[in-house]
């Protein structure tokens, strides 16, 4: 008698280990995408766009096609490959600085025309490959290799939400904000980024998933302390929850 498997890695999932932080939550997101995308069979319909940052390698473990865009470019570069690949699945794949600093104008103006793909963001409250510099996300007093003394509102302005930003816009069709720092919070936001990516399926237009995600590096905690500061201080400037979700109305 063979002992049951108690876990299938998803056939979208490559085998290649994975070179982000230990306790980083982009693996635990990656995985989810590939389970996603194995349960919707859309292997061969999906379509990455994975911008500077942390996520840069994103193609060497999601099997699926996979464009590299500049940094802050995504959302623009995912506008064009959807119109001219409109039964595609684009799935924009960006982290805080690159969507709300460099890339701010790309992620208004492609939320704001109401464009067909899914963008997933990954809000870990600094800059990570580069260092641990300040990010948009980065919040008041939060100490980092550019606010050593932590972020002053005086200074460097208040940490911007960008799914309140975005949902002062008319166009987009679905908006929540998520985490993944314990198990009952990643089996959730997978269902989250499980609909938002139907929607696209379904031609409802342009859905946000912003995630709380942890960077024990360049926080100077254990993964452990890093997800526990999710839970007791982030999650406080940015809360959870559903901003918007059209398809309720239907």
């Amino acid at each position: 008698m063979t002992q049951k498997t108690l876990y299938s890695k998803p056939k979208s999932l490559t085998d290649k280990v994975m070179h982000y932080c230990p306790g980083c939550s982009h693996s635990v997101v990656h995985k989810l995408l590939a389970e996603i995308i194995d349960e919707f069979d859309i292997q061969k319909d999906a379509i990455f766009i994975a911008p500077v940052g942390c996520a840069v390698l994103l193609y060497d473990y999601i099997d699926c096609d996979t464009v590299e865009a500049s940094h802050g470019r995504a959302a623009a570069v995912a506008t064009g490959i959807k119109r001219v690949k409109p039964n595609k699945q684009v799935i924009s794949y960006q982290g805080d600085g690159d969507l709300l600093a460099i890339g701010m104008g790309e992620t208004l103006h492609a939320a704001n025309r109401g464009e067909n793909i899914t963008v997933v963001f990954i809000n870990n409250a600094i800059y990570g490959m580069t260092g641990g510099q300040m990010a948009p996300t980065t919040l008041v007093g939060q100490k980092t290799a550019t606010t050593a003394a932590g972020r002053k509102p005086s200074n460097e302005g208040y940490p911007i939400g960008a799914c309140e930003l975005i949902n002062t816009l008319q166009a987009p069709y679905f908006i929540e904000r998520c985490k993944v720092n314990d198990s009952k919070s990643i089996i959730k936001t997978k269902n989250i980024l499980k609909k938002a990516l139907k929607y696209q399926m379904e031609d409802k237009g342009y859905s946000f998933v912003e995630i709380l995600s942890n960077c024990p590096t360049n926080w100077g905690l254990s993964p452990k302390d890093s997800n526990k500061w999710i839970e007791d201080i982030m999650q406080k400037n940015f809360p959870i929850g559903n901003f918007r979700d059209n398809g309720k109305e239907a």
